[in-house]
């Protein structure tokens, strides 16, 4: 999973060396759950020797919690993105809604392991990590919520939506169409995924016919 920005130097060398620690744990955990993954795996997938796990996160579980940062991290990213650059446009909150929607299925389909990893995670409130699963998935749900809170204020958007849960239908929307696209539907193409999606958006969202 890449960084969204580099470092010179050393810096830049343990930024990739964690980026593949991500990668060998990701792609691991979702197969074979959090419990049954051992460090020396990650180490072996990586390419890297133990102790180049343990110097760079101080047990697996940090390794898990700073890979559920990173990742949401980069969905949040390309949310914001998408908002910004349509509002750069001039359009309106209902396409950068629509674009953020997108965002959301590009990163996806990109990242599918993590994803898969990210959903069953919000359903467990048993780990260490339940806290900052929860900042984190919030950091990226207050991305449309902010779009919302715009559309409403401009009139755009109807004020009887309740903010916050729809926020939250939107990401979920994106999250559980795309994981049904990936594991019953993969003859479809993102942009099938995000026309359907889109026309939800139009349909419900803005009220128009």
């Amino acid at each position: 999973m890449e960084s969204s920005s580099t470092t010179p130097g050393g810096s830049a060398r343990r930024e990739a060396t964690r980026q593949r620690l991500y990668e060998a744990a990701v792609t691991l955990i979702a197969e074979q759950g959090f419990s049954a993954t051992t460090v020396d795996e990650i180490a072996e997938r990586a390419g890297v020797a133990k102790g180049t796990v343990y110097y760079n996160f101080a047990s697996k579980s940090v390794l898990f919690e700073e890979l559920l940062r990173h990742g949401v991290g980069l969905l949040t990213a390309s949310l914001r993105e998408a908002a910004e650059r349509t509002a750069g446009e001039g359009r309106g909150k209902v396409d950068a809604l629509d674009a953020m929607i997108r965002a959301g299925l590009v990163f996806i389909d990109r990242y599918p392991a993590f994803t898969q990893l990210y959903v069953a995670e919000l359903w467990r409130t048993n780990r260490a990590w339940n806290s900052t699963l929860l900042v984190v998935r919030q950091q990226a749900v207050a991305v449309v919520e902010g779009v919302l809170h715009e559309g409403v204020a401009t009139g755009e958007l109807s004020e009887e939506i309740d903010v916050p849960l729809t926020a939250a239908a939107l990401v979920g929307m994106v999250l559980v169409a795309a994981l049904d696209w990936k594991s019953f539907q993969p003859e479809r193409t993102l942009d099938d995924v995000h026309a359907a999606l889109s026309r939800l958006l139009q349909g419900r969202v803005s009220g128009r016919p």
